[in-house]
């Protein structure tokens, strides 16, 4: 049951994440892209520039700063490895980003996050 939980809230903090960005002029191209190297939560276009954004929930605003790591960050870049392909144009650039989100917190966009 705690499994299912957990699950729904990612599913919502990707929408809530989603609304977030494209009010912040970004469009959705895709979401819970699966490849077999991992998932990624969210890929988004906006003036020249593909994020592939990694989505993080946490029930309290203090445990964002222990939601993402070197491990889990590699994953999701091993993924945009798949299928960067499918969504970078010629001409634009790509970067990995992460959405931390907390009730009662505005959510916290870290850009570029993942430079190897």
């Amino acid at each position: 049951m705690r499994r299912q939980r957990a699950e729904r809230q990612g599913r919502d903090a990707e929408r809530w994440a989603s609304v977030w960005l494209r009010l912040q002029g970004w469009k959705l191209l895709a979401s819970r892209v699966k490849t077999p190297r991992g998932e990624i939560d969210l890929i988004m276009r906006r003036s020249g520039v593909v994020a592939f954004i990694e989505v993080k929930w946490r029930k309290r605003a203090q445990d964002l700063d222990y939601a993402i790591d070197e491990y889990r960050l590699g994953r999701v870049a091993a993924a945009v490895d798949c299928v960067a392909h499918d969504y970078v144009r010629e001409g634009e650039d790509m970067r990995i980003d992460v959405m931390l989100l907390a009730p009662g917190a505005l959510p916290r966009h870290i850009v570029n996050a993942w430079q190897p």
